[in-house]
């Protein structure tokens, strides 16, 4: 078994809120001590960091995978080398599938395929409704016995409100996480852009910030109704946050994530019609971009995710409104994260809190800290090498990144789980 001592390392410790030069003693898979000063004697392989930055490995609520169904866009075994290479220790896979993961046995044959060719930890949501068609409750119990962590049509809204308070209720007397996409589906649907002077000059269907908040009102009513456990995928728009905040401090179970494209990218960046700039839902307004980074600050917004959705050539290259929705962010998650440290706008200990803690937290692990007896999942990186992003060197099927060609600045230099090194840049 592992029994490793790292020196000479910045350790990142979101649970303490630090950042400060240490080490770090790892034995039999999980961490055992940590401190700062000389490292004690042991008999161990010791690990010189080089002053670079160690950390909780990323845990990623909300990546895609496309299998079964799409295994061309994005494999277990692709997906599983590119969240090595991205500093994802534990990835938590959607169930918008082809069919969609709505039985106990699809449940089994992806978690099959992710032991078989992932080498980081998978766990997998499983579907609300049969089909994510918003109609008929899938049967959770079963589900959460073959190993769901969480249930959610992903960016199918239920809009059957008597269907939705039921699998909430059912949810609850399970105790089971329920993650939902806040927005009003009649104002959002065939949206392309965000209203605004930019949508109208590009000539693009566009979808009002309000439609966020009227989806989470929605929500959060409901919450009040049933007391489930509730975590809204992804907030973008300056508009929802009140609501959010008054959620939270009248006691309701609600967290709330957001996408790491959300935080680093505008409206202004899909500029000519770039289509690898198409997300849902779509990018935000300047201001709703820092209204965001402050939340995640204050930690009103609890998580930060990668919402890696792969997709093929021939999806992307169609004319803005056709073209389909997503990009891939696993490896992309963490330097694009630390533009937001190199601005001054969020610290390292704050970025790995919503990218570690608060998710391991929200779902029960006991990963995602530098504390002793926590698994030695861990990611040592360089926040200052500068490096120009080429989309063909991602490790994933699909090279659907925004980022391509954009300067960047911090690379993994390291990534391990269970203290079994995965990935190790060359």
């Amino acid at each position: 078994m592992t029994n490793l001592i790292f020196t000479n390392a910045r350790l990142i410790d979101p649970e303490a809120g630090t950042d400060a030069l240490g080490w770090l003693h790892v034995a039999d898979g999980r961490i055992l001590a940590s401190g700062d000063g000389l490292a004690p004697e042991a008999d161990a392989q010791v690990i010189d960091c080089g002053g670079q930055c160690l950390a909780p490995g990323i845990v990623d609520i909300g990546v895609k995978v496309c299998e079964p169904g799409e295994r061309h866009k994005e494999s277990y075994k692709s997906a599983g080398l590119a969240a090595a290479a991205g500093g994802v220790t534990t990835m938590v896979t959607r169930p918008d599938t082809l069919p969609a993961i709505d039985t106990p046995e699809t449940l089994e044959f992806v978690t099959r395929r992710a032991q078989a060719d992932t080498p980081v930890n998978v766990l997998t949501m499983a579907a609300l409704t049969k089909g994510r068609d918003g109609r008929e409750m899938t049967e959770i119990g079963f589900l959460m016995d073959a190993g769901a962590v969480a249930f959610t049509d992903c960016d199918h809204v239920v809009t059957d409100t008597k269907v939705f308070s039921r699998a909430l209720t059912y949810a609850r007397a399970c105790g089971a996480l329920v993650i939902a996409h806040p927005q009003d589906p009649g104002l959002s649907h065939g949206a392309a852009a965000t209203s605004g002077k930019f949508a109208a000059l590009r000539g693009l269907p566009a979808v009002s910030p309000m439609a966020e908040r009227m989806g989470l009102d929605r929500d959060i009513a409901l919450l009040e109704m049933t007391g489930a456990a509730y975590h809204a995928d992804q907030i973008t728009t300056a508009r929802a946050l009140p609501a959010l905040e008054r959620a939270k401090r009248n006691g309701l179970d609600i967290t709330a994530g957001t996408s790491i494209h959300h935080l680093t990218l505008n409206e202004l960046d899909v500029a000519d019609y770039r289509t690898f700039f198409k997300v849902k839902p779509p990018l935000r307004s300047e201001d709703d971009r820092k209204a965001v980074i402050e939340a995640v600050r204050s930690g009103l917004i609890d998580t930060i995710s990668s919402m890696h959705t792969p997709q093929d050539e021939e999806s992307k290259r169609l004319p803005f409104e056709e073209a389909a929705s997503g990009a891939v962010a696993l490896e992309t998650l963490l330097p694009a994260a630390l533009r937001l440290y190199h601005a001054d706008q969020l610290g390292l200990p704050t970025l790995f809190r919503a990218m570690t803690l608060n998710p391991a937290k929200r779902l029960g692990l006991d990963c995602g800290r530098l504390s002793a007896g926590a698994p030695a999942d861990l990611v040592l990186f360089d926040p200052d090498v500068p490096f120009v992003l080429d989309r063909f060197t991602l490790k994933s099927k699909s090279q659907n990144t925004p980022f391509d060609g954009q300067r960047m600045q911090g690379k993994v230099t390291a990534t391990y789980v269970a203290g079994k090194e995965i990935f190790r840049r060359s």
